[in-house]
């Protein structure tokens, strides 16, 4: 949370007093150079002199480690002298530092004072941050309609999560009127940049054809790059996509690995079609004992149709069999899905 501001101190394009500048460039190659005592002890008494640039490097440096023992209490002390000067780095970064209680105590409404006065001020990521704070309703009234307009700006200026977020209110008719074509236009957006759930929405907006011509192959390939980032949902999709062919050969072993990946991650309907697999022998040897075992785990995460199945395969097994099953699912759920053979 923190540490995502730590390139700023790198690429600060904020200029100090003519006075000033040397020692501000002095400290600004020593940073660059990752010789972060050195930029500490140019910037300090040109902080302590006032200097707003140098106070939000400060900050960023206590922050962070960089030169000095982390102190995230003196991080905000330099954070609040460089925002209350006007720097939208310091307001945005002191904003972060309300929202999650880091060096101050947690505190929503101050989050979304400092939150504003650095979007006002056209700093992005505080935009998409007080669309947040708005959406859902901490620190200010809850105001989709407000939401969507940060968030749009944000987006605008092309901050993935803004996006995505922006085509989840298109998508869903949330604080402005419902636009399938609209919210594909923002998840593509999101997706093209490595956003997860915006590669896993465009997919399914494939899937169904929602604002775009249905293409089951469009969404095998969004699907696909989700998945490839552990996003569960689309491990599971991408496995129903090679089970049924749609989009793709029709490869079940290559479903069994996708259906296997969403499991681990406890992904209840996912345990139940590889308990399926295993049963009916599609894309992996028949194995009553296995499917027992994923069918007992994904009824234990509530997928309603696993305990019949269950029943199915306990009536083909011993006693014994029975009693290994139960053994390895309880194993498997302990370990996180981490030892589930």
């Amino acid at each position: 949370m923190i540490r995502v501001l730590r390139a700023a101190v790198l690429a600060l394009a904020l200029s100090p007093s003519l006075a000033t500048a040397q020692d501000f460039d002095a400290g600004l190659a020593a940073a660059n150079a990752g010789d972060f005592a050195t930029a500490l002890r140019e910037w300090t008494p040109l902080a302590e002199q006032g200097d707003a640039p140098a106070q939000f490097n400060l900050g960023l440096m206590y922050a962070n480690g960089m030169g000095v023992a982390q102190d995230h209490a003196t991080a905000v002390t330099w954070y609040r002298r460089a925002a209350e000067q006007g720097v939208a780095n310091a307001q945005f970064s002191l904003g972060v530092m309300y929202d999650y209680g880091v060096g101050v105590a947690q505190d929503d409404a101050m989050a979304v004072t400092w939150y504003r006065r650095a979007a006002e001020q056209g700093y992005a990521s505080a935009q998409s941050n007080l669309g947040i704070m708005y959406y859902t309703g901490r620190g200010v009234a809850q105001d989709d309609a407000t939401a969507v307009t940060w968030y749009r700006r944000a987006a605008e200026q092309g901050v993935a999560n803004a996006q995505f977020s922006l085509g989840v209110m298109y998508n869903y008719g949330v604080g402005v009127a419902q636009d399938y074509a609209t919210a594909v236009t923002w998840y593509r957006r999101a997706a093209e940049q490595g956003v997860a759930d915006a590669q896993y929405n465009l997919g399914v907006m494939y899937d169904t054809g929602r604002g775009v011509a249905q293409d089951d192959a469009m969404a095998v390939t969004w699907y696909r790059r989700a998945a490839e980032q552990g996003y569960a949902d689309a491990q599971y999709r991408l496995g129903v996509m090679y089970d049924a062919g749609r989009g793709v050969a029709q490869d079940h072993a290559t479903a069994v690995t996708w259906y296997r990946r969403a499991a681990e991650q406890g992904y209840a309907d996912a345990q139940y079609i590889l308990g399926l697999m295993y049963a009916t022998s599609r894309g992996v040897a028949q194995d009553y004992i296995t499917a027992h075992m994923w069918f007992n785990i994904a009824g234990a995460n509530g997928q309603s149709k696993a305990a019949e199945l269950r029943n199915e395969a306990a009536e083909l097994l011993t006693p014994e069999a029975i009693a290994t099953a139960q053994r390895r699912a309880r194993v498997c759920m302990e370990s996180t899905y981490q030892d589930c053979d």
